[in-house]
């Protein structure tokens, strides 16, 4: 471009940059010469030059799991509103995997990450050494120095329990997810509240800790509905646990509410298409993601001076057929 202009490349920077010491006459050069060639400046590569890019990175566990999916969207819709692009990355559940998307994060010097930790000690470092700010959402960090959107959790899932014990079910079961992962332990923490709250006893027999995806659930399911004194009601801790409850019902026969009533944690598309339809703990998703996403546009435009915050957004407790047995004596 700079030998078709006439000018030097030096030139050709400052007049694409806008840069007012630039002679009209060699500016109007170096516009007819970018018309001639069709160019289009590079944004990233000049980014890296100034070792910052106008891309967020979104490090999440699974984006085929419907609550990830909405924070996703949400903070695609804040971002591109802002002029930036979102790096998706599915972590997966495993640690190696989260801390390679950080390395590259990091190594990519992406303006910000926006994170749902794998576990509350999950390693930053590489994004702390190069002052990328980041955000948290649905997790926080064992270290409280950035800032983090979270759902009430715990108070959600004694909510539900509740519900289910006015409902007249007696032996309240719970499909957990995995120890050490902040929010399953928050809504099993919740569930043993409810349960104290109902006078209940809690039993170790009722509760199965597995891994978030619908293969957890079918194991879950599996072990507690056929157990010789099995649960009437089960909290689920997540959607795609669901699907893998509800496939082990139809096999044994039972039907969601009249014989094992079910609330599960997040709204999703086909939550009233299920007969009986599904009583659900919603979760303000999309509303996370643009939360989480405007807190990271906002760190970066002021350098990420103020103290951390912490967001907590109440989730609502939709209920439906599957959680409608009648009202008996307690």
């Amino acid at each position: 471009m700079a030998a078709l202009a006439g000018v030097s490349t030096a030139t050709v920077s400052r007049a694409l940059n806008g840069k007012s010491t630039v002679d009209p006459v060699l500016a109007g050069r170096v516009a007819w010469a970018v018309a001639q060639l069709g160019y289009t400046p590079n944004g990233l590569a000049r980014g890296l030059r100034r070792r910052e890019t106008a891309v967020l990175a979104l490090i999440i566990s699974d984006v085929e799991n419907p609550f990830f999916t909405a924070i996703a969207r949400g903070a695609e819709d804040t971002a591109q509103a802002a002029g930036f692009s979102v790096m998706l990355c599915n972590s997966d559940e495993n640690v190696a995997k989260e801390r390679r998307y950080v390395e590259v994060a990091a190594q990519e010097r992406l303006a910000g990450v926006v994170l749902s930790p794998t576990t509350p000690d999950s390693d930053v470092g590489p994004l702390r050494t190069h002052r990328t700010p980041i955000v948290t959402v649905d997790r926080r960090l064992a270290s409280a120095d950035c800032d983090a959107v979270l759902v009430n959790s715990r108070e959600s899932a004694a909510e539900a329990v509740r519900h289910l014990t006015g409902r007249g079910y007696r032996r309240i079961g719970c499909v957990a997810g995995p120890p050490g992962i902040t929010t399953a332990d928050a809504r099993l923490a919740g569930y043993r509240d409810g349960l104290r709250a109902a006078r209940r006893e809690y039993s170790a027999n009722l509760v199965h800790r597995c891994g978030f995806r619908e293969a957890g659930g079918r194991e879950a399911a599996t072990r507690l509905l056929t157990a010789p004194d099995p649960p009437d009601a089960l909290l689920v801790s997540g959607s795609p646990m669901t699907v893998g409850l509800l496939q082990v019902l139809a096999e044994l026969g039972l039907r969601p509410g009249r014989d094992v009533g079910i609330v599960s944690f997040d709204e999703v598309p086909w939550a009233t298409l299920i007969t009986p339809s599904l009583t659900v703990v919603a979760q303000p998703a999309y509303a996370m993601g643009q939360r989480a996403a405007r807190l990271l546009l906002d760190r970066i435009a002021d350098g990420g001076a103020r103290p951390a915050t912490t967001t907590t957004l109440a989730a609502q407790l939709i209920v439906r057929g599957s959680s409608a047995r009648s009202i008996c004596p307690q």
